[in-house]
């Protein structure tokens, strides 16, 4: 069995949804947790909420991961508290924008980027310097999605990012694999989540989704956490550069 007592786990994205279900799986493990994401008051709560059922309160990190400066400060400060990460989960996303391509603005697709791409190459960089300098393996999991790996009418920004972090982490599993640094993606279907809220509270979009998987409907957070676990554990170490669906059959379909 994984002895999660001694690793440090990092999730961004980590206030809700299916960033905090893998935190509180991780959590729940015996994982030293820390959760990222913008705003104070949502990883507060989170925390509450994460320390109701594992017991142990996550660390909180506020930070812009769409920013490369906020994530360097932000390694900075982990830096100067004596913690080194091991684990890293990037899960932060955005999709400001819904609707055919040639309405696309320049704004909403540079904010896309930067954070699902940008934010996410960073996130990877810092620690794997930090692992890299102290000789210490680690293991890295990127939250991609189906959207990366098919055609995604009315969402192609957002398709464009997951399918740059489906190839970033091919590349960095192996620029890294000799260092004992893993880097693996999971490509999510649709989740209940207040991320994809716009899809799964209209009843056509949610329909479209169900009557093509092949279990006849979305996901929840919580299943998805478990892959997560997985990945960043021992268990799955000879398992790198690969991208995981996790989509009830979907992409069977």
């Amino acid at each position: 069995m994984q002895d999660w007592s001694k690793r440090c786990a990092l999730v961004t994205g980590a206030s809700r949804g299916i960033g905090e279900a893998i935190a509180t799986r991780l959590s729940q493990a015996g994982a030293q947790v820390i959760l990222v994401s913008r705003k104070q008051e949502g990883l507060d709560q989170a925390a509450d909420r994460i320390a109701a059922i594992s017991g142990t309160r996550p660390l909180v990190q506020p930070c812009h991961t769409g920013r490369p400066q906020a994530i360097g400060a932000l390694f900075d400060a982990l830096d100067a508290q004596g913690i080194r990460v091991d684990a890293l989960v990037n899960n932060a996303a955005t999709n400001p924008y819904f609707g055919p391509m040639m309405g696309l603005e320049w704004a909403a697709f540079d904010k896309t980027f930067d954070v699902n791409v940008r934010g996410s190459f960073e996130m990877c960089r810092q620690v794997a310097k930090r692992l890299i300098a102290a000789e210490q393996g680690g293991s890295i999991v990127n939250v991609a999605s189906i959207y990366g790996m098919m055609g995604a009418p009315f969402q192609g920004t957002y398709a464009m990012t997951k399918a740059a972090l489906i190839s970033l982490t091919q590349t960095l599993a192996h620029e890294w694999g000799s260092a004992g640094i893993r880097v693996n993606a999971i490509a999510p279907g649709l989740v209940d989540t207040q991320f994809a809220a716009a899809i799964v509270s209209n009843p056509a979009f949610a329909k479209v989704f169900s009557e093509r998987s092949a279990v006849n409907r979305h996901g929840q957070p919580q299943e998805i956490a478990g892959l997560v676990l997985y990945l960043l554990s021992g268990d799955a170490g000879f398992m790198t550069g690969a991208t995981v669906p996790i989509d009830g059959g979907y992409l069977s379909g």
